[in-house]
C-alpha cells in the first residue's frame, strides 16, 4: 500500500480538465462492467425464478428483505477496519468469495433442485459477501477519479450500469427460458472471479491514517461514536439519508409487485418486463451522458435534484395506471431525471465526506437504505397480497413524494451546502 499523507494533493484549477482515464481507472472501469454484468444478468433471473417456484409475491419480497439484513449489521462492524486497513484488499477478496459463491449457489440448483428454506439460508451468506465488497467499491471509487473530475467520473460508473442493463435484461430473459438459471449463476460467478483479478492490479493511492492507541473493541467503537458525532452535526446528509433511505426502500418494495404484475396481467409477459426495465436504463444512460459532457453549476445542483425527486415520485405513482407504450416513456424519464441527480448528489456526497471516515459515513447510509428496504419490501410485499397491484406502486409513489418534502425541502439550507461546499 501506498500512503499519501493528507493535504499533499493539488486541486487543479476551475479552467483545467484533469485526465479522467488513468490507468486506474480504467482497470476498475473494467472489472465495474464484468461485476455489474453477471450480477444484472444473475438478478433478474433469480426474481422471476423465485416468483415461479413459490407463487407469492410475499414470499418473494421476504427473499429481497433477508437479503437485506448484512447490509445492515455488516458495514457497522467492517468499516472501521476498512478505514484504517488498505480497502483494495476488501473489494478483491470481496469479489473472489462472491463468485466463488454464485458458481456453488448454480450448482446445488442444478444438482439439488429448489428449496425455498435452503435459498434464503445461501442468499443471506451471498448478501453477506455482497455487503463488504460494495462498501469497499464505494470507499475505493472516489480515489481512483482523478480530483476535478469526479462529476465525469460518477457519470462513467451510472452509464456503465445503464448500459449494461439494457444489454442484460433481455438477454436475461431469454437466457432464462434456454439455458436455465443454474448457468447463469455460475456464468456470473466466472465473471466476479474475473473482476477480483482484474483488481487486484488497480494501485490505490490510501491516505495515511490516523494511528490510536487503542485496540480491538475500544477502538471499533471509537470509530463508530466519531462517526455518529459527525453525523449529528450534519443536517444536509441526515437529510439525503433519509430521502435515499425511503426512495430506494420504496423501489425494493414495489420491484416484486411489477415482476408480479408483469407476470399474471393479460396482455404482459417477462419479456416485456425486460423492455420495461430497458426503458429506464436507456434513460439513464442518456442522463450519465449529460453529466459527462455538461458541467453543472454547483449553484444549480441543489435545485436540479430536488425537482428530480418529485418528478420522479410523481412518474412512480402513475406508472401502472397507462398503457404500455406510456409506461416506456414513463420509465425513460425517470431513467434520464435519476441519472442526472445520482451522479450529481453522489460526486459532492463523496467528496463532502472526509476521506478518514468515508467507509464508516457510506457504512451508516448503507444501515439507512438496507432497513429501509427491509421494512418497506415486507410491507409492499404483504400490501400485494391484498391489494390491486396498481394501488400498491401509486401508494409508493405518494410516499416518495412526502419524503422529498420532509427530509430534502424542510431542510434545503443544509442540504444546499453539501451540494456546494467543497465542488
Amino acid at each position: 500500500m501506498t500512503t499519501e499523507p493528507l493535504g499533499t494533493q493539488t486541486r487543479p484549477s476551475p479552467d483545467q480538465q484533469p485526465a479522467l482515464w488513468t490507468r486506474d481507472f480504467t482497470l476498475i472501469t473494467l472489472a465495474t462492467i464484468l461485476g455489474a454484468a453477471g450480477g444484472i444478468a444473475g438478478d433478474f433471473a433469480l426474481s422471476f425464478f423465485v416468483f415461479d417456484e413459490t407463487g407469492s409475491t410475499l414470499a418473494s419480497a421476504l427473499v429481497i428483505a433477508i437479503q437485506l439484513v448484512p447490509h445492515v449489521l455488516v458495514p457497522l462492524a467492517v468499516s472501521p477496519f476498512m478505514d484504517r486497513l488498505p480497502r483494495k484488499a476488501f473489494l478483491v477478496a470481496g469479489d473472489l468469495a462472491c463468485g466463488l459463491a454464485y458458481l456453488a449457489l448454480g450448482a446445488w440448483l442444478a444438482f439439488a433442485g429448489f428449496s425455498y428454506v435452503g435459498y434464503l439460508v445461501i442468499s443471506l451468506a451471498i448478501a453477506c459477501l455482497w455487503a463488504i465488497d460494495e462498501l469497499a467499491w464505494t470507499s475505493i471509487y472516489p480515489e481512483v477519479i482523478p480530483e476535478g473530475a469526479e462529476q465525469k467520473g460518477y457519470a462513467v460508473s451510472g452509464m456503465l450500469y445503464t448500459t449494461l442493463a439494457m444489454i442484460m435484461t433481455p438477454l436475461a430473459a431469454v437466457l432464462l427460458d434456454t439455458i436455465g438459471v443454474p448457468r447463469l449463476l455460475m456464468a456470473q460467478g466466472v465473471l466476479a472471479i474475473t473482476a477480483a483479478a482484474i483488481e487486484s492490479f488497480v494501485h490505490v493511492h490510501e491516505h495515511e491514517r490516523e494511528r490510536s492507541d487503542q485496540e480491538g473493541f475500544a477502538r471499533w467503537l471509537a470509530d463508530i461514536k466519531e462517526t455518529v458525532s459527525w453525523l449529528a452535526d450534519e443536517r444536509g446528509m441526515r437529510g439525503l439519508f433519509g430521502y435515499m433511505a425511503v426512495s430506494n426502500g420504496l423501489y425494493t418494495g414495489f420491484s416484486p409487485i411489477l415482476i408480479a404484475f408483469f407476470r399474471t396481467t393479460p396482455g404482459f409477459s417477462a419479456a416485456m418486463y425486460g423492455l420495461f426495465s430497458v426503458a429506464e436504463c436507456v434513460g439513464r444512460a442518456a442522463g450519465s451522458t449529460v453529466q459527462y459532457k455538461v458541467k453543472v453549476p454547483r449553484e444549480k445542483r441543489f435545485g436540479l435534484c430536488l425537482s428530480v425527486y418529485v418528478i420522479y415520485d410523481i412518474m412512480d405513482a402513475c406508472l401502472l395506471w397507462l398503457s404500455y407504450p406510456f409506461m416506456l416513456a414513463n420509465r425513460a424519464i425517470v431513467g434520464f431525471l435519476g441519472a442526472n441527480s445520482l451522479v450529481l448528489r453522489e460526486s459532492a456526497m463523496q467528496r463532502y465526506i472526509p476521506e478518514r471516515m468515508r467507509s464508516r459515513v457510506n457504512a451508516f447510509l448503507g444501515v439507512y437504505i438496507s432497513a429501509a428496504c427491509f421494512v418497506f419490501s415486507i410491507l409492499v410485499g404483504a400490501l400485494g397480497e391484498v391489494l390491486d397491484y396498481r394501488i400498491c406502486v401509486t401508494i409508493c409513489g405518494l410516499v416518495g413524494l412526502v419524503a422529498s418534502y420532509i427530509f430534502v425541502w424542510h431542510r434545503r439550507s443544509d442540504v444546499r451546502r453539501v451540494f456546494e461546499v467543497n465542488q
